[in-house]
């Protein structure tokens, strides 16, 4: 049987990743307040695994043997012939090997890239960084040194972290982040200060949102300068200002 590529037959719009996104994003917050953050980094035991993985060994090696012996990969070893020392000590049947090797780690770092867009497409980082405001791990604001991080390698989506909150979960030194957060504390008390010192309600920040993702002018006197400073200040997407306002009820 020749390999096939999964692939996904109930392709998603635009607008359904980005809710499916903020659902995924939401789920896991629970998670870590219930769990902890070591939910953030699951995964399987290798043993698991260990007699697929001895079964593909054996494949190679024989495939590697035989490659050796006439062919393409016969006359390109042949072609790039060794020091007459290491000559000696690198057998064909070795160099094949690694060679194998070496393409069966581009073949899987191609399909383990095609998981990712199985669900999201080739946008990923676009639509995750649309929805993420803070870093989940360490409350911080993602950056510009945002890192894609799997919390289980089973299909799922990445999480957008930051460099930092990354680090942590992958070197599972996250003890002393176990406390709940609310990752849009310090965001949410700028747009407060600045909404006091404009006396502007949330009804005319949405009506600014609305107004500057539209190029309209139907909003009231004000609204949309002041989302337009929401954005660029805060440094805030104008969905994220909707989520952020959902979130908060107003």
């Amino acid at each position: 049987m020749a390999y096939k590529r999964f692939e996904n037959k109930k392709p998603i719009t635009k607008q359904e990743k980005v809710e499916l996104l903020v659902e995924y994003v939401d789920y896991y917050k629970n998670l870590i307040a219930e769990k902890g953050f070591g939910e953030l980094n699951v995964k399987i035991p290798r043993d698991v695994f260990e007699p697929i993985l001895d079964k593909i060994g054996v494949i190679l090696v024989e495939a590697s043997i035989e490659a050796s012996k006439e062919g393409p990969v016969k006359k390109f070893l042949d072609d790039n012939q060794l020091p007459p020392h290491m000559r000696a000590l690198l057998p064909d049947e070795f160099r094949a090997f690694s060679l194998l090797i070496n393409a069966l780690k581009q073949w899987v770092s191609a399909e383990s890239a095609a998981t990712d867009r199985y669900l999201l497409g080739g946008t990923a980082r676009q639509t995750c960084r649309g929805i993420t405001i803070n870093c989940i791990v360490t409350g911080e604001a993602i950056g510009s040194d945002a890192e894609l991080h799997h919390p289980v390698r089973d299909g799922r989506p990445p999480i957008l972290l930051n460099k930092r909150g990354h680090t942590l979960i992958e070197q599972g030194n996250y003890t002393h982040f176990e406390e709940e957060k609310d990752p849009t504390s310090e965001i949410w008390e700028t747009i407060k200060k600045l909404r006091t010192e404009k006396h502007m309600s949330w009804v005319q920040l949405r009506e600014g949102r609305n107004a500057s993702s539209t190029g309209s002018n139907n909003c009231r006197p004000g609204a949309k300068p002041f989302a337009n400073r929401i954005v660029r200040e805060p440094a805030l997407s104008p969905d994220n200002i909707v989520i952020l306002l959902d979130s908060k009820n107003v």
